[in-house]
């Protein structure tokens, strides 16, 4: 009980944490924040378009000057299995079963979840990613999840934008 009452505490804590980001430096802040918290070098907010997966805001940890990417091909990314499913938390795509020989992509370690518009229909993806294999972080997916909604909400406000 004392952990679960701790877990709750921590996940308060940081959800609060990622809101104060959000609030004080925008959707940029919002990623800034959440990538501090993992070992991967990008954490983005994309929109599936189509066949494309557009890039809405994303930090790089290595060159935070960079505040958006590259659209994508969707099925060369790891997003476009989020369409049917909440999460997907990935290693090392060359030992994953789930992915090997599925997805052809240069990304190695990628944690992800789905976004989803008010209707509940896949709209995109928040999700940290990395050219290089990088530690499990399962711890994450509470928050991202939370976090996804509110990204959602912010990015169709009059609050957002492209940073």
């Amino acid at each position: 009980m004392n952990s679960t009452v701790s877990l709750l505490d921590n996940f308060s804590v940081e959800f609060r944490e990622f809101n104060d980001a959000l609030s004080s430096a925008g959707a940029y802040g919002a990623l800034r924040y959440l990538n501090k918290r993992t070992p991967h070098r990008f954490t983005g907010v994309y929109k599936y378009v189509g066949n494309t997966l557009q890039n809405i805001v994303l930090y790089d940890r290595y060159d935070p000057t960079i505040h958006m990417g590259a659209d994508t091909p969707l099925a060369a990314t790891y997003c476009s299995l989020l369409q049917k499913q909440q999460a997907l938390e990935i290693n090392d795509a060359s030992e994953d079963e789930r992915v090997k020989g599925v997805i052809e992509t240069s990304v190695v370690s990628y944690c992800g979840v789905s976004i989803k518009d008010d209707e509940g229909n896949p709209f995109g993806s928040l999700c940290h990613f990395d050219m290089n294999r990088c530690q499990e972080r399962y711890s994450d997916f509470p928050l991202l999840e939370a976090a996804a909604k509110v990204l959602y909400n912010y990015i169709h406000s009059d609050k957002f934008t492209n940073q």
